[in-house]
């Protein structure tokens, strides 16, 4: 059996495509985390009331995540620690109709049962007049990044965690549909190219000034970087392979330069849905992890082709599904599960195991304490 190794050091092992003494295993940043119904839940079952602590330190707004406690990782074998990113700019409200809030943007997001969603996004006209005097956030906003060199520097001289810098929310194709709309900006990338030019080099610009910030503060402390973004639905791209070549893809790849610039931390891309037509796209930019592989869409369900094509110049994170296999299978199903994508993406290193998306709260917490024992007890062959 191979020697047990550090979290740092099973990292390293897995993104050079060697084979780790386990999977390295990963929860807690801005998408894969617990939603706060699930985490109480989940605290109640394992009967550990200290662990509520955190209950209301909320990491995602949208998303109503929470920060796991310290203990709660260290039990999951979790081999991540992450940074994230400080809510600046943020606007809530409350009537006696609706409460919600206005993000850095000024998209705004009305609470619904247990998520906000988007429900109006500010520019409206789609002038480049509008574009010009719109209010964009500060990207030196000194909040933004409060005490992170201290919190980053502490993980890295103090344990052998691997240190994460969390995505600063959203991403330059999300931020687009999040201000103009998605029907609007769908049909600006097709009849609008200049302002649709105009608007993506904008918030480009917005999020390089954003990183060299962040990276100033954390580039040497840090191994990975993550990159939040939505490129697919359930069951194809979000736009044609070309227009996204033509239009997108320029500006990630600016995006990803800017960041290996400042750092020599691993770039990991999140992106939802169908999007096998373009991974290939994203080894082209710089992308060396792609996160979450959500294997119940439309040409990520073979784990093993997904490997054979791309596992010798990528990396893989995720994999575990939180649409069907998470709330409906049983635990042993859940067991078959986990060992079937490390068995495909896991050989000779190259995956990070993780939750394709958010722990719901409709997910037994069985499972959940499965799926984390189960990776934690897979160890490599010699």
């Amino acid at each position: 059996m191979t020697a047990q190794m550090k979290p740092r050091e099973r990292f390293f092992a897995a993104m050079n495509h060697q084979q780790p003494d386990r999977v390295p295993i990963d929860m807690g940043k801005q998408v894969g985390s617990l939603h706060k119904f699930e985490y109480q839940k989940l605290y109640e079952h394992l009967g550990e009331p200290a662990w509520m602590k955190n209950h209301d330190t909320i990491l995602d707004m949208m998303g109503q995540t929470v920060v796991p406690d310290e203990k709660l990782l260290q039990m999951f074998g979790v081999d991540f620690r992450w940074l994230i990113p400080n809510w600046v700019g943020i606007q809530p409200f409350k009537n006696e109709k609706k409460e919600g809030y206005i993000d850095m943007w000024g998209t705004t997001f009305h609470k619904m049962e247990d998520y906000y969603a988007m429900v109006d996004t500010p520019l409206k006209q789609g002038t480049m007049k509008e574009l010009e005097n719109h209010p964009w956030p500060d990207p030196d906003h000194p909040d933004m990044f409060k005490g992170f060199r201290e919190r980053a520097k502490d993980l890295y001289e103090n344990t052998d965690y691997v240190v994460g810098a969390d995505g600063i929310k959203g991403g330059i194709l999300q931020s687009c549909l999040w201000t103009r709309g998605y029907e609007n900006f769908f049909m600006d990338l097709a009849m609008k190219k200049d302002y649709a030019e105009a608007l993506l080099d904008k918030i480009l610009d917005l999020f390089c000034r954003m990183y060299t910030n962040y990276l100033e503060q954390v580039g040497e402390y840090v191994q990975i970087i993550y990159i939040t973004d939505d490129l697919g639905t359930q069951g194809s791209l979000l736009m044609s392979p070309a227009m996204f070549r033509e239009q997108v893809k320029p500006k990630f790849k600016a995006l990803n330069d800017h960041i290996k610039n400042l750092t020599d931390a691993k770039i990991m891309f999140h992106s939802d849905g169908a999007i096998e037509p373009l991974i290939e796209d994203l080894v082209e930019i710089g992308v060396d992890i792609l996160n979450p592989v959500q294997t119940s869409t439309k040409g990520m369900e073979d784990t093993r082709a997904l490997k054979a094509k791309f596992g010798d110049r990528l990396c893989f994170h995720g994999a575990i599904d939180v649409q069907q296999v998470m709330p409906n299978a049983t635990v042993g199903e859940v067991e078959t599960e986990v060992k079937k994508r490390i068995s495909d993406l896991g050989k000779n290193g190259g995956y990070i195991l993780a939750p394709c998306h958010n722990l719901s709260y409709d997910i037994p917490v069985e499972n959940i304490i499965r799926m984390f024992d189960t990776a934690q007890n897979i160890y490599s062959q010699s």
